[in-house]
């Protein structure tokens, strides 16, 4: 039998897809690109937005509508969080939720074998463990992801993510060396260490965040250990120093901001300052030489002011980030905030949006323009039909080589120029 798998949302996402495809792979499907004909269509679904919700509706009647006479089955956070919205859709043929991402397979045969539509949603559960889950591949990818945290305990106002994804809980050292060992013996030689709350690793047991990028950089064949999104308030000072002894970890960091402005962040039940932010920026920079600081910022929550729009918008200016994703404020069912007064209207959102966005972009290329005359380690990624590869430094620049280069391979790049999407290089002898 033949099965596509569609992967919508963050990371943690993507490496559940992995997981469910080979453990279809090893029962015997044929895994096929979800354009083409197959008798499984798997949606993984993503609920952080509304807009995430409408793509994954779509997704589920695009592929009923396409092939009617396949099983479709609809898996991921959207069930989880809105089970009878994701009943009501009934073009799915199983519903089911991210805590069964493990019982894919069985529940597939069980819809075979009774012929009938099948809802298994499992709810979280404030003890539950951490499900076992590991990869050996990660298909049409030169880095691998390796998620190693699940849950949130945080309750920001606005999101949605802990009804989701249930509360923290961590992987083993020993099942992250045995996942990494065996990804490093498949090639890949960078490995993303991903979660829903990365930072909160080993939270209510002896372990925290380092000793997960210490086991993982055990490995031998391993040369890079890359962060997925972190939370700021979790990178204690303690943990900074220990981190900053890896000789492995990739000085690029993902901190999520929302907002520059203290007054919005307390309104969005986020646990630091922007004072407290900014001096997390410094210490990261002086501690990582090529460091590198990229974030998320949420723009029109419940309340913003224009005066406190434009103090976020200073404040990511000032801090001046990498590459910042800027998004509107989607009101979620079921949180605070969607409760909240002060309540923006769609097009002043949108139009703070763009500007946020014009504003960090061109911080951006500034940044790609200063690489300019710097001969740096590039890890080729993708290579197209011209004989031209892209890739990314350690502290994640992007780098488009006109020739020469084999996708998976380190290479001494000189940059030579750039534009406001990437550097370009021409590799090195070494």
């Amino acid at each position: 039998m033949k099965a596509a798998l569609y992967t919508l949302g963050c990371k943690v996402n993507q490496y559940e897809t992995q997981v469910i495809g080979e453990a279809l792979a090893n029962a015997g499907f044929l895994i096929v690109p979800s354009s083409e004909e197959a008798d499984v269509y798997i949606v993984n679904s993503c609920t952080v937005t509304a807009e995430s919700d409408k793509k994954t509706r779509q997704a589920v009647r695009r592929f009923k509508r396409l092939h009617p006479h396949s099983l479709v089955l609809l898996t991921g956070c959207m069930p989880q969080a809105y089970p009878q919205a994701a009943e009501s859709l009934t073009q799915a043929d199983i519903v089911t939720g991210n805590r069964s991402t493990d019982k894919i397979l069985a529940l597939i045969r069980e819809y075979f074998d009774k012929k009938e539509r099948l809802i298994r949603i499992q709810p979280h559960e404030n003890e539950e463990g951490f499900v076992p889950c590991a990869i050996s591949e990660f298909e049409e990818r030169t880095r691998a992801i390796l998620k190693i945290e699940d849950g949130c305990n945080r309750f920001c106002s606005y999101c949605v993510i802990p009804y989701a994804r249930g509360r923290v809980r961590s992987k083993s050292l020993e099942d992250i060396r045995t996942e990494a060992q065996a990804l490093a013996a498949n090639g890949f030689a960078e490995i993303v260490l991903v979660g829903i709350n990365l930072s909160a690793y080993g939270l209510g047991t002896s372990l925290n965040l380092c000793d997960a990028i210490e086991a993982a950089a055990e490995i031998e064949g391993v040369r890079r250990i890359r962060l997925g999104s972190l939370e700021p308030d979790h990178l204690t000072p303690e943990l900074l120093e220990r981190m900053a002894k890896s000789p492995k970890l990739c000085p690029q960091f993902h901190i999520s901001l929302q907002s520059g402005c203290t007054a919005t962040l307390k309104r969005m039940n986020r646990h630091y300052t922007a004072e407290e932010y900014a001096a997390l920026c410094v210490e990261l920079r002086r501690r990582f030489a090529d460091c590198t600081l990229t974030t998320d910022v949420m723009v029109g929550f419940a309340g913003e002011t224009d005066e406190e729009f434009e103090e976020s918008l200073r404040f990511v200016k000032e801090i001046g980030f990498e590459k910042v994703h800027v998004f509107p404020y989607s009101a979620r069912k079921g949180t605070r905030a969607a409760a909240f007064d002060g309540q923006i209207e769609k097009s002043v959102k949108e139009q703070r949006a763009r500007r946020m966005i014009d504003e960090t972009e061109q911080i951006r290329e500034a940044l790609l323009k200063r690489q300019i005359g710097k001969t740096v380690e590039v890890l080729a990624e993708t290579v197209e039909p011209d004989g031209s590869a892209t890739g990314y430094t350690a502290n994640y620049t992007p780098v488009t080589i006109p020739s020469g280069a084999d996708c998976g391979a380190f290479y001494r790049v000189l940059i030579t120029g750039a534009d406001r999407e990437t550097c370009f290089g021409e590799i090195q002898a070494e």
